[in-house]
């Protein structure tokens, strides 16, 4: 229970990479601010029933207003937020020339441009402390590009660029920032490209699962969300006291290539 009486906020935790996160860092102690869209009553319970207190707020992270609407929230409820899990994501897969720039502009929004806004404001309280951890959900495409995902891979090079500053300016106090670098992790958005590429090529779901894996990870493994959700809880200890602004990779080998 290494961090009991601390609180979390992690975006996008109402399912996926972000819940498993999440429930990690609740088994460690700490209470929970959980965003994202869908079903947040089951998740909620999830972590409450690992003996935390968890509070949930809609906002939308394409709008600044809200996000600190957000923020103000986990100040009422808990004082302020001791972890930032910035994990909020969407995708969207084209050619740059039919890339519908709508499209652009709202995946830059929420993966870039949502950790910026929570960052600045959680920053304070953290200072204030001098102690704080800012996670920052990147993937392999914050370190390498694949076709097609050019926004995508735009905002993860940004969101490790800004882990990297962040890091920086907070190099002297007992604040840190780093990244988390997934390869493929078996979530429902991509057991929506695998089913996808199965209905494409008329193949099983089976193969197309190993041909996605194939294509990027030697290790032929999906990262779990318990994988990346232990990355920070270690992040969060005292072991990791002096690990600033790195882009570490959870991704089978990928990145290694």
């Amino acid at each position: 229970m290494q961090l009991k009486g601390k609180t979390a906020l992690v975006t996008g935790s109402t399912s996926g990479i972000g819940l498993g996160i999440a429930i990690e860092l609740a088994k460690q102690g700490a209470n929970i601010v959980m965003n994202g869209f869908g079903d947040h009553e089951g998740p909620r319970a999830q972590i409450t029933a690992l003996g935390v207190r968890a509070e949930y707020h809609g906002a939308d992270m394409s709008k600044p207003a809200e996000i600190e609407a957000m923020m103000k929230f986990a100040a009422e409820k808990f004082g302020g937020v001791d972890i930032l899990v910035n994990n909020a994501g969407i995708q969207h897969v084209s050619p740059i020339e039919s890339f519908p720039p709508e499209r652009w502009d709202a995946i830059i929004a929420i993966n870039l441009t949502s950790a910026f806004h929570t960052t600045r404001l959680a920053i304070p309280y953290m200072r204030q402390k001098n102690w704080g951890r800012i996670i920052n959900i990147a993937s392999a495409h914050g370190l390498v590009a694949s076709v097609q995902k050019s926004a995508y891979v735009a905002a993860k090079h940004g969101i490790v660029g800004l882990t990297k500053v962040t890091a920086l300016e907070l190099a002297t106090t007992g604040v840190t920032a780093n990244a988390i670098c997934p390869g493929w992790v078996l979530t429902p958005l991509v057991q929506k490209q695998i089913d996808a590429r199965a209905a494409a090529e008329k193949i099983s779901v089976e193969q197309a699962t190993k041909e996605l894996l194939s294509e990027k990870e030697p290790s032929l493994q999906f990262t779990t969300t318990e994988q990346l959700g232990g990355m920070a809880v270690f992040f969060c200890s005292a072991a990791a006291d002096n690990v600033r602004g790195q882009a570490w990779a959870s991704d089978g080998g990928w990145t290694a290539q």
